[in-house]
């Protein structure tokens, strides 16, 4: 199979049922996006594909062939952050950090869906990505923010 994968030509030789995320983790090596649930109800392995935000716990690699696939390693570099990647620090959002690359990817698919979100939308969104720490409302400080500095862009 082949994809892209943070605007990288990749190719991989797997079962057309292996998730894309055990792709991703143990034959790509980008550990960022994390396991949580494996049944698409936590949000932890939350992607991009073709530039919507995607669970690839579900997601199998045949669904995947021919895609742009973008993980957390992909959104920003430490030297040029995501407006979104900068919110979370702003506003401190992450505590044990487990589930943030997936929160991140789903909140920044969101802005590029909806740039002016109210509350209600960011809370409805982000409703599948669970936070066992209970950072929702950092999370929708920082989703607010995020949306102001891509504006300014």
């Amino acid at each position: 199979m082949k994809f892209t994968v943070n605007g990288e030509a990749r190719e991989v030789d797997v079962e057309d049922d292996m998730p894309l995320l055990w792709v991703l983790r143990d034959e790509l090596g980008l550990t960022g996006t994390k396991f949580g649930c494996g049944i698409a109800q936590c949000g932890a392995c939350t992607v991009h594909m073709d530039g919507l935000a995607v669970r690839s716990c579900q997601v199998a690699a045949a669904t995947a062939d021919g895609s742009e696939v973008t993980t957390i390693e992909g959104l920003g570099t430490p030297a040029a952050l995501h407006a979104v990647q900068e919110a979370w620090i702003e506003h401190q959002v992450a505590q044990c950090g487990y589930c943030q690359s997936g929160q991140i990817m789903q909140a920044a698919s969101f802005l590029d869906l909806n740039p002016e979100p109210t509350n209600a939308d960011i809370d409805i969104v982000m409703s599948g990505n669970l936070c066992r720490c209970g950072t929702y409302p950092r999370i929708r400080a920082a989703v607010k923010t995020a949306a102001k500095k891509l504006k300014e862009v």
